[in-house]
């Protein structure tokens, strides 16, 4: 492997015990992956799987507890139906929406603990003073 001038690391691979193998990971499973982490990084769709967390709900509850139009909510439910975190279906004349699989309300716990740890700061940003502390997440 060649390093570019003016980016030597002070180290070469044999200093790291071995060769570390490559994940099996597929360009397919990558491109979706990433989808699902776009339709994740919007606030308001984020904030509807929490809501979801407590269990199934009509459109219509959905869109009264967020305090926003039936077809906006709408449309964060289609996206992130779309990419297979929430399932629908009818019941009478309402559509009920519902977190996908445990799968999902694993990501969404996950992510929150993790936006909830107290930060880890690099040594410039301690430097500069910055700190950066999340609140706790008390959505369990």
């Amino acid at each position: 492997m060649t390093v570019p001038r003016g980016s030597d690391p002070g180290c070469r691979p044999e200093d790291h015990g071995g060769r570390r193998e490559p994940l099996d990971v597929s360009g397919e499973a990558l491109e979706r992956a990433a989808r699902i982490f776009r339709a994740l990084g919007e606030p308001s769709r984020l904030r509807l799987l929490v809501f979801l967390t407590r269990g199934d709900a009509c459109v219509t509850e959905v869109a009264e507890a967020e305090g926003d139009e039936i077809s906006t909510v709408s449309q964060r439910l289609r996206v992130l139906r779309n990419e297979g975190l929430v399932s629908r279906r009818r019941q009478g004349k309402h559509i009920v929406y519902g977190l996908a699989d445990q799968h999902v309300v694993d990501m969404i716990f996950n992510a929150l603990e993790h936006a909830a740890e107290p930060r880890k700061m690099s040594a410039p940003a301690k430097a500069k003073g910055v700190t950066a502390y999340a609140t706790h997440n008390t959505h369990r």
